[in-house]
């Protein structure tokens, strides 16, 4: 065998082999029960949870090919709900989320990273408030066990509330934010 045609026999295989072990990824969304929202201090003692009650989401995710996933959210910041309902004028007004001008916030994911067995670091891009900044989300993803058809779901990340224009320790409430997601993602 000539070897300029054994060299594109074995590039044509390797490309072949190439494409098979690439799966197409599965669509997913999260399901209603998933929890959306954040936790911050209040005057130190006490802490204020957020929960975003109407959220779009859509990933691409193929669990044996992790690497080429993707994630987005749009959370409407009007449906957020408070475990202190005494604060939602102040926190929905233009001091921190400014709901009046601001009515979404998002995050659009550039890559995931595997840490371990079901364990991701996500990087992507959160813009609340006209602002957008890169954020990592520590991430645990992993088969459901009573529902095959879903992905149970726990990440968290620290956010400064200042880099997003929102007043520096404005009323006692702290400057750093937990952002918290859980629950589980469905198939589509």
């Amino acid at each position: 065998m000539n070897v300029r045609i054994a060299k594109s026999v074995l590039v044509a295989g390797m490309l072949s082999l190439n494409f098979a072990t690439h799966a197409t990824p599965q669509q997913w969304e999260l399901t209603p029960e998933t929890q959306v929202g954040f936790e911050i201090k209040s005057m130190g003692l006490s802490i204020v949870k957020g929960k975003f009650e109407q959220i779009q989401s859509s990933m691409s995710f193929d669990p044996a090919a992790p690497l080429h996933a993707s994630a987005q959210f749009v959370l409407d910041i009007k449906s957020l709900s408070l475990n202190k309902p005494s604060l939602s004028n102040l926190i929905l007004g233009e001091d921190f989320f400014d709901v009046e001008k601001y009515q979404t916030a998002t995050f659009t994911s550039r890559e995931f990273i595997i840490l371990g067995p079901h364990h991701y670091s996500i990087t992507g891009d959160l813009s609340l408030r006209g602002v957008t900044r890169r954020v990592v989300l520590d991430t645990i993803l992993k088969p459901s066990i009573s529902q095959p058809q879903r992905l149970d779901v726990d990440a968290t990340t620290v956010i400064t509330r200042s880099d997003f224009g929102m007043k520096k320790a404005f009323g006692g409430i702290g400057e750093k934010v937990n952002i918290v997601v859980s629950g589980q993602w469905q198939l589509k």
